[in-house]
């Protein structure tokens, strides 16, 4: 783009917007982020949010994006007020498991001890990755971005064409809006819930993929676990289920017995956006205006979320 014409307008105030809006503003852009609300009622403030690239797609793309994101989420890590620490955890399985497809990535990946896999799991590896405290980490990007020059606006659209005509460059992070903002039929819902309990004393996350009932996580934080989940495809109810709450709590106590008892502090739901592949392109929209789209993360919104980012703003110089 022309120096004339560096102003972008980034739609979306979650994980995805804001970090597209933060490089774009330290590249020396002029950026507003219009959101339909605040970035902490978005999808992203709800994820237990630990770097793993789960329901995203396709595989070779999302590990380069996954793999750009976790060095600087490491280099993030060194900066408490960022909210990202790194920790130790075990992904496990009841049967002899492979290699996970993304270990290149995280680099140092070993098999868990016996002695260290919750009762009924037969094996399990063990790897250190960041774990992100999506309250905090979301006001950091806010500061980060205001910082930068950046401002954000609280308004909800309809059409691309009403940001393609107030800006000559948009980004579209809508994630699950985008569905309507592009007349995307390959978009869809993953309902995901979760809940709050006080932290015992854990320091490292367990996640168990193929769990029968449900995915089932626990992710310690400083003040607090998150526990989940589900991956409902297809659902969009943001009410929070007891019966799930009830379901969740059972299957992570099995799996962390000192959880037994904790007090519940609270439950949310979040809507991951689905789609068969991630969208990282460029696009004409009527009008002229140039659009960048950054959207269709599934559940691996932060984990994607610096890569997508440098694809999307490299998708701006080269245009």
């Amino acid at each position: 783009m022309a120096a004339g014409e560096r102003k972008a307008l980034v739609i979306g105030g979650g994980v995805s917007g804001l970090t597209t809006a933060v490089m774009l503003a330290e590249a020396g852009w002029r950026v507003r982020v219009w959101t339909a609300v605040p970035p902490e009622q978005t999808t992203s403030a709800v994820a237990a949010a630990i770097w793993y690239p789960y329901r995203a797609f396709p595989a070779d793309q999302v590990l380069a994006w996954g793999s750009h994101s976790l060095a600087v989420f490491r280099t993030l890590a060194g900066d408490p007020t960022t909210g990202v620490h790194m920790v130790e955890g075990l992904e496990l399985s009841r049967e002899p498991m492979p290699e996970p497809w993304w270990a290149t990535a995280v680099g140092s990946l070993r098999r868990a001890a016996g002695a260290e896999l919750p009762h009924g799991y037969g094996d399990g590896v063990a790897f250190t990755v960041p774990v992100i405290e999506m309250p905090v980490y979301l006001a950091y990007l806010v500061a980060r971005l205001q910082r930068a020059g950046g401002v954000i606006d609280q308004r909800r659209i309809t059409t691309l064409a009403e940001a393609g005509a107030v800006c000559p460059v948009v980004v579209n992070c809508a994630g699950l809006g985008a569905a309507e903002l592009t007349g995307d039929a390959s978009v869809f819902p993953i309902r995901g819930q979760v809940l709050r309990v006080a932290n015992p004393g854990l320091t490292r996350f367990l996640l168990d993929d193929h769990h029968p009932r449900d995915v089932t996580y626990v992710v310690p934080r400083r003040r607090d676990v998150v526990l989940g989940g589900t991956a409902q495809q297809g659902a969009s109810d943001l009410r929070p289920d007891p019966e799930i709450a009830a379901s969740i709590l059972r299957r992570c106590t099995a799996l962390e017995p000192a959880l037994q008892g904790a007090q519940v502090l609270g439950h949310a739901v979040g809507l991951r956006p689905g789609r068969p592949a991630v969208r990282v392109e460029p696009e004409t929209l009527p009008g002229g205006a140039v659009c960048v789209h950054n959207y269709g993360h599934g559940g691996a919104g932060v984990t994607l979320s610096w890569g997508c980012a440098t694809a999307a703003l490299e998708h701006l110089v080269a245009g």
